[in-house]
């Protein structure tokens, strides 16, 4: 995981057999409802896979961008335009990306 003040890198947040290698779903929304409550969103920039959004209140935000590959410019548009409006909105405001391994996007 590598994180600003306001910016958390991370891998996919898994369940089921992946959760041993990977970040453990349920344990990833403890953390950022712990350190951040009602002031996260999570980014989620894997278009391989998803998972159930009710785990982060529904606050997941999804741009699909292929593994080992760069985003369309019109999707790096919309997810810089998201983050800033998301930012703007309180100075609490947190952001947490991930794709799947947690450094490739």
């Amino acid at each position: 995981v590598f994180s600003t003040d306001r910016i958390i890198a991370m891998s996919f947040p898994s369940s089921g057999r992946q959760s041993f290698y990977r970040n453990p779903i349920k344990e990833v929304a403890r953390f950022l409802d712990t350190k951040h409550p009602d002031h996260y969103k999570v980014y989620n920039l894997c278009s391989e896979k998803g998972y159930d959004p009710k785990y982060f209140h529904y606050r997941v935000e999804r741009i699909f961008i292929d593994d080992h590959n760069v985003p369309a410019l019109q999707d790096m548009l919309k997810f810089t335009a998201n983050v800033r409006e998301w930012m703007n909105q309180d100075e609490k405001n947190v952001i947490a990306i991930h794709c799947k391994g947690g450094k490739g996007r």
